[in-house]
């Protein structure tokens, strides 16, 4: 149990006896004290003060005296500051806690809820590479699920590949047209690259054809749809759905290729997958759905026959479910594979990481599964993020524009090797280890980059500030685990005697600083689940490393001034080392033991 968690039945256990006044703990407001003033936690006064009829100073007063007189062997101290009321929690408190956890490799672990997450992410086109906003989608959607996992609930995996439509058939006549029977192997290119080649190479020719139309005097719209290749495209897209089989083994041939592409970038950066779906064999999902709508009245026909849903009562429009040729839309897929998925895996909540630009998609699907009282419904949660910009404005992949993720990750490399020749203390390093510590460094940087920042915020992504060994980045965590691993190195053979600092010599302000937060760290996990949102736990590592650093540079740990002092120092420098490395893992990050 967390201190805060402990500390508030006793506070509302106060109110209760002393002034016949209820309050649930959740209504209770407790934070870390500010730095400027005395005691390590601060209750909010303000919203009693009225109701009991006190000063803010009377009540503190009363409330700090009773929780000193009731729990001494927990509160040794309070002041009252303005209508906040500021405890100081006993050194024995945290000596316990220190004893207890600077071993427990478990520490930070949840008990199992007995609850079931579906987080599906990464959905990419087989039309294309994975690309720098792909980056982000993945590594939101493999942190959430790990820190779900490591706080006890089972998770699965997903992920939804967009392998068929127009989008797809225009890299597939791109190739027939332009490359002359070349192949991944022959061009020694990777696959989902070489296959994104012939998407832009698409993207030019239908450009180039337009522009000649308008040049005979053909208005532009028009031109778009009568551009020979464009009508071909259309023209694959539906042999497609006959079932054509050139088509189909030309199709199968280029994907092939992708996902042997997308294979080797996932094994790279870390990411996985229990389950994979495939929008070519989901895509005529849920039509079922919309009989059952008809018969419910939640959904209406037109008409020209196309069925619809009315959802201007709930702030939003008339929403199409199927098109007036029978035909289903995207929104007509995703009911029928919400309810596969559920079939299959019977999740008590489904996760979706999609960018912002589908916010209304999501809240349309949620709002249609309430309709159907689908058990599931209420369990749908968009994890909605921002997009990534470079310094040089948005990427766009039929341009060409879009950086690579095998790209962005090789340049990361580079950068990574530069910034570390440049400190020098690598000489002892063999080449083999020298890879991985680059390779270490660069998808930490990315990582902690791409995740420090709030999922629902637009952010611009640099590669050069993102590697800096001194700022809010990966790096300067994985420096500061790696410093803090080398002293316990240095400790050698002093065996910690977990029993030494039961004593009474002061717990000082920075080492009390540190122990504080390290005790947050089961908090910070419940409240990044909470919001869904990994940068929690990005900020609050970078706040442990940071503390560990003014801390460990104000006092020695192996010269310590007492035995006492260097057990309790080893012990505080050894659960730091475990938490950020904890911290780190569940960012997908992986913390050097040297540097």
């Amino acid at each position: 149990m967390s201190i805060v968690k402990e500390i508030k039945p006793l506070i509302a256990a106060v109110l209760k006896d002393h002034y016949g006044f209820s309050t649930g703990e959740t209504d209770l407001t407790i934070n870390t004290t500010k730095p400027e003033f005395e005691g390590d936690y601060t209750l909010v006064l303000f919203s009693y003060v009225k109701q009991l009829k006190k000063s803010p100073e009377q009540l503190g007063n009363e409330i700090g005296d009773a929780l000193i007189k009731a729990h001494p062997q927990l509160f040794v101290a309070y002041n009252v500051i303005k209508g906040f009321l500021n405890l100081t929690i006993s050194d024995d408190y945290w000596r316990q806690f220190l004893k207890t956890n600077y071993n427990n490799q478990q520490f930070g672990f949840g008990q199992s809820k007995n609850q079931k997450v579906m987080v599906e992410y990464s959905s990419p086109n087989t039309n294309k590479p994975l690309h720098l906003g792909h980056l982000r989608n993945i590594f939101l959607g493999w942190s959430i699920a790990e820190i779900l996992n490591r706080s006890g609930y089972e998770t699965v995996k997903s992920c939804v590949v967009n392998d068929r439509g127009i989008h797809i058939c225009k890299s597939m006549i791109a190739w027939q047209l332009f490359a002359n029977g070349a192949t991944p192997e022959s061009t020694a290119t990777k696959g989902d690259h070489f296959v994104g080649e012939y998407y832009v190479k698409f993207n030019d020719a239908y450009k180039q054809q337009v522009d000649e139309l308008v040049a005979k005097g053909m208005e532009k719209a028009i031109a778009e749809k009568e551009a020979p290749i464009m009508k071909a495209t259309q023209q694959m897209l539906l042999d497609w759905e006959k079932g054509d089989k050139d088509v189909l083994a030309l199709w199968n041939k280029m994907n092939g290729w992708v996902y042997d592409g997308f294979g080797i970038t996932y094994k790279r950066i870390g990411a996985d997958f229990q389950k994979m779906y495939y929008e070519s064999n989901t895509y005529l999902l849920g039509k079922q759905f919309v009989e059952a709508g008809l018969k419910e009245g939640v959904f209406f026909k037109k008409e020209d026959g196309s069925v619809w849903i009315d959802l201007t009562a709930d702030g939003l429009d008339e929403k199409l479910v199927l098109r007036k040729d029978g035909t289903s839309v995207y929104i007509t897929q995703d009911l029928g594979l919400a309810d596969q998925k559920y079939d299959e895996f019977k999740y008590d909540q489904s996760i979706y990481v999609i960018a912002d630009e589908q916010n209304y998609h999501m809240k349309v699907l949620k709002l249609i599964l309430q309709k159907l009282n689908k058990p599931y419904a209420e369990g749908i949660f968009h994890l909605s993020y921002g997009m990534v910009e470079l310094p040089n404005g948005r990427m766009k992949s039929r341009e060409g524009t879009v950086v690579d993720a095998d790209d962005m990750i090789t340049e990361m490399v580079n950068v990574a090797r530069t910034k570390t020749e440049e400190l020098g203390k690598v000489k002892d390093f063999t080449t083999d280890e020298l890879k991985e510590l680059y390779d270490t460094l660069a998808l930490g940087a990315l990582k902690f980059f791409l995740l420090r920042v709030d999922p629902k915020k637009r952010m611009i992504f640099n590669p050069e500030e993102s590697i800096d060994f001194h700022g809010f980045t990966g790096p300067f965590i994985q420096y500061t685990h790696a410093r803090i691993k080398s002293v316990l190195r240095k400790a050698g053979d002093v065996s910690v005697n977990a029993n030494i600092i039961e004593t009474s010599e002061p717990i000082l302000k920075l080492e009390k600083e540190l122990i504080v937060l390290l005790e947050q760290y089961p908090v910070m996990l419940d409240q990044a689940i909470a919001e869904h949102n990994p940068s929690v736990i990005a900020i609050y590592v970078f706040n442990l490393a940071k503390s560990f650093n003014t801390f460990y540079t104000e006092h020695s740990v192996l010269n310590a001034e007492t035995e006492t002092k260097k057990q309790f120092r080893l012990m505080l420098s050894s659960l730091t080392a475990h938490v950020i490395a904890s911290g780190m893992s569940l960012l997908g990050i992986k913390v050097p033991e040297r540097m």
